[in-house]
């Protein structure tokens, strides 16, 4: 992060330091060098763009508000996908394996990932508005169809497909609208709005369970697409761009290729596309594992609600503290603890209150990968190429979002299955925090002690 004697308005103070050669920075200003700030002095001579400005407001925050209703509606409705996982295999699709039935959750993830470069060069392109316009509609009416869905490609077009290509644009143009309107406190805004999934993480699995236990799972459906609704269209009134960003400095056809060849941005998208196979295999399979080992049903269920109230304070909490500590740092540590957990704690922790603890710990820990995954992108990228590069960080994470959970449904059927699905999973998380250290350490000439 920038000191204020690095963000001096005077166009001439902005570009002599970007000109400083490396060679004479000491260790200790690798903590205030080469991050966003310098991409946004370099990018532009306008007095609006200095990194001074930028840095909220009642307008910015209000741009997060309607990003953390983005949030809430996206990942929050992801985070809840252990509830279906265990619906759907105990009803409509019963005649499927819990393989088979994991393909509807992880289909999902993947297009909301595999659409982000898409989705990316649109929003840097046209602006949010269009995205979030016709996002909303599809997200909203892919859960009106579900439903109404009896048959297996019913769940997959609906929920699989339709909602979560709305959900990829919506969440794309409202978390990439933020970067232009932080700088320093950077964390905390991409921490407040990522509390956005955790809240909805809580209260919709809550919801439903309740709502398909009273009414149906039609009615259910229907309630909580009426709910996210909602919340989209203070998503569609709030969320906008800076003004001078939209008009220029929009990343150009010829500079696509340019984030490939930087070791650290490919460094931290190798580690981002082996985080998930380890992530999102738990948040899937803890209420299904729980009930094999006898956990009575009503408790398992609300696990997942229970990993997203850890995962509210772990989003939060990281958020604050990236900004005074780096978000490297902070995300790196608290990867590497989410992994321990998974070998240390997930493994030998049979009984009821340590499975409970376990979802409220892991969530804890494992808050600070959506917190601070968009926020570690913008630290490394120019601002007018923000959306692109957070779409290429939702593609490389939608590799492991797409087959962590048919993988480890297919695990769990083999003998000695649990187990084998608890090892992969923090075999794989643990790989991948250890690639993004190295992008750390390539980007901090390997010292240790940076602030990044």
């Amino acid at each position: 992060m920038h000191t204020p004697e690095s963000t001096k308005p005077e166009t001439s103070a902005l570009s002599d330091q970007a000109a400083k050669p490396p060679a004479e920075q000491t260790p200790n200003s690798i903590t205030v060098t080469q991050t966003e700030n310098d991409a946004l002095a370099e990018s532009s001579d306008d007095p609006d763009m200095k990194p001074s400005t930028i840095d909220g407001g009642s307008a910015a925050w209000l741009v997060v508000l309607g990003a953390w209703c983005s949030s809430f509606c996206s990942y929050g409705w992801i985070n809840s996908v252990g509830i279906f996982q265990e619906y759907y295999a105990t009803g409509p699709l019963k005649d499927y394996t819990p393989s088979q039935i994991a393909w509807i959750p992880s289909l999902q993830i993947f297009f909301m990932s595999f659409l982000g470069p898409l989705m990316g060069v649109l929003f840097d392109r046209y602006g949010p508005r269009p995205l979030l316009l016709v996002g909303s509609f599809m997200h909203v009416f892919g859960l009106m169809m579900a439903s109404i869905s009896t048959k297996y490609y019913q769940f997959m077009l609906s929920q699989g497909a339709c909602s979560a290509i709305g959900v990829a644009a919506v969440f794309i143009a409202a978390v990439s609208s933020v970067g232009g309107w932080f700088d320093k406190r950077r964390g905390l805004a991409f921490g407040t709005l990522a509390t956005g999934s955790s809240v909805g993480g809580v209260v919709l699995p809550i919801m439903i369970t309740k709502l398909i236990e009273s009414v149906g799972y039609g009615w259910a459906m229907r309630t909580g697409a009426f709910l996210i609704g909602a919340l989209l269209i203070v998503c569609i009134a709030t969320v906008q761009r800076r003004s001078n960003i939209s008009t220029q400095n929009r990343v150009e056809k010829g500079a696509l290729g340019k984030p490939f060849r930087e070791k650290v941005f490919v460094l931290l998208m190798i580690g981002l596309a082996l985080v998930p196979f380890g992530l999102y295999t738990p948040i899937t399979y803890l209420p299904t594992l729980a009930i094999r080992a006898s956990m009575p049903t009503n408790l398992a269920k609300n696990l997942v609600a229970i990993y997203n109230a850890g995962s509210l304070i772990g989003r939060l909490s990281s958020g604050i503290l990236s900004d005074r500590y780096g978000r490297f740092n902070v995300f790196v540590i608290s990867c590497y603890l989410s992994g321990i957990l998974l070998i240390a704690m997930w493994i030998p922790g049979t009984s009821d209150a340590a499975t409970v603890t376990f979802a409220a710990l892991f969530g804890i820990f494992s808050g600070a990968y959506i917190a601070l995954v968009v926020a570690l992108v913008a630290q490394i990228s120019p601002i007018e190429e923000i959306g692109y590069r957070n779409g290429i960080a939702s593609l490389v994470q939608a590799i492991g979002s797409l087959v962590t959970s048919p993988i480890a449904g297919a695990i769990i059927e083999r003998p000695n299955g649990v187990l084998g699905v608890k090892l992969y999973s923090g075999a794989f998380l643990l790989a991948g925090t250890t690639c993004i250290l190295f992008a750390r350490l390539v980007r901090t000439r390997w010292q240790l002690k940076a602030v990044i």
